[in-house]
């Protein structure tokens, strides 16, 4: 029986297995098996600065752009995100708890006769035509029902993202397609999918995933346990310092040949989703320091900033940073666990490379970088690393 790895083997293995080296964009969705998205631009969406690293000359943009010729999807599996056409297939028919009254039974089967008919709709074309009225959203506020409507037809696999307008979501009617006819085979390819792109995986966080996927495959809601247990028993493991560990099939953390690319010299602002980060919990683990999205979190209760980015050099998650576009110029606002940058003349090099290759995926002009000491700002402050929060 091979050795157990070390948490240094362990969190080679993070950085190594999902940093693979850049190449096409469909081979990168069909490796990283689910790309999750999010609506904030701060300086872009999440889904483009978590694709950026592992497409060969990604810019900005990209997905959305080449979208309505990918085989992929828009849709939801633990989160929402883009995945391959088959991995949503096993997902669907969709079949939430809650059935529709027969008033919305009835709206949405007219939508869906002008949605065919049209062939590809604007929700304003659907709000215009039926005039629903508004309605509260899940945050409190107030929107267009045909809106909400659309959401929750594509939801219950009626309709599909054909393509985006702007940012907005183009509905078109989901071709008809037949239900899987083995849920435990469906359920345990999905966790398959889970643990490819978010190993290594401490037990804890594997029993989340599979819990969140009720949103993904409600209609499987009871048999999520029985299916947890099957992967416990099937998936390679380990128990380190008191933690079990998971990862797919084949793959061995130990390896000597992780260590390599973990410890190259380079600097890598990640998105607060990218699955180097996504996990909280193994986060702390691996790295010793608390790092929480705070887009949400009222301003004056921050302690990393609206959109910070984990700053990775090598294999450790040093800081972080907040970016904006100023005059067609990045301008980054970086931050040190330590209160200062490692003092390694490497690191300055290789955070000069990523600040370029960011402000080239941005599509900026050819004004150049604002480097953090070309900024005329103070130094970077001292913030000591916190207790972690209640996850």
């Amino acid at each position: 029986m091979a050795a157990a790895p070390t948490l240094a083997q362990i969190r080679h293995h993070a950085v190594a297995r999902t940093l693979f080296a850049p190449t096409t964009l469909p081979q990168a969705i069909r490796r990283l098996g689910f790309v999750q998205a999010d609506p904030i631009r701060a300086p872009a969406r999440a889904q483009d600065l978590t694709l950026r690293h592992r497409v060969a000359g990604y810019r900005a943009g990209d997905l959305e752009a080449r979208y309505p010729r990918l085989d992929i999807e828009e849709d939801f599996f633990v989160n929402y995100g883009f995945l391959p056409r088959a991995t949503q297939a096993l997902m669907h028919p969709r079949q939430p708890p809650r059935p529709w009254p027969a008033l919305r039974r009835a709206q949405a089967a007219a939508v869906l006769d002008f949605v065919r008919e049209r062939g590809v709709v604007h929700p304003r074309e659907v709000d215009a035509q039926f005039q629903h009225g508004k309605s509260r959203n899940w945050f409190g506020g107030s929107s267009n029902a045909s809106t909400q409507l659309l959401d929750d037809m594509h939801y219950r696999g009626l309709l599909r993202i054909a393509r985006r307008d702007g940012g907005v979501r183009l509905y078109a009617v989901r071709p008809a397609q037949p239900g899987t006819t083995d849920p435990a085979a469906a359920m345990d390819a999905l966790i398959d999918v889970i643990v490819a792109k978010y190993a290594p995986l401490p037990a804890a966080t594997l029993g989340q995933l599979v819990s969140q996927l009720r949103g993904g495959a409600p209609q499987w809601a009871g048999d999520r346990a029985a299916a947890l247990e099957r992967a416990r028993q099937r998936l390679p493991q380990a128990r380190v310092d008191g933690i079990t560990w998971y990862w797919p099939a084949g793959e061995n953390p130990a390896s000597r040949r992780h260590a390599a690319p973990a410890e190259a010299d380079a600097v890598r602002l990640l998105a607060p989703f990218d699955p180097i980060v996504w996990d909280r919990r193994r986060f702390e683990i691996l790295w010793g320091w608390a790092y929480r999205f705070e887009a949400y979190t009222p301003a004056p209760r921050r302690q990393r900033g609206y959109y910070a980015l984990p700053l990775l050099w090598r294999d450790r998650v040093v800081g972080w940073g907040n970016l904006a576009v100023r005059d067609g110029c990045l301008v980054p606002d970086l931050d040190y666990v330590l209160g200062h940058p490692p003092r390694d003349l490497r690191f300055t090099q290789a955070l000069d490379d990523e600040l370029q290759r960011l402000h080239c995926f941005l599509r900026l002009d050819t004004a150049g970088t604002v480097s953090p000491a070309a900024k005329g700002a103070a130094p970077p402050r001292a913030t000591p690393p916190r207790p972690a929060n209640p996850r």
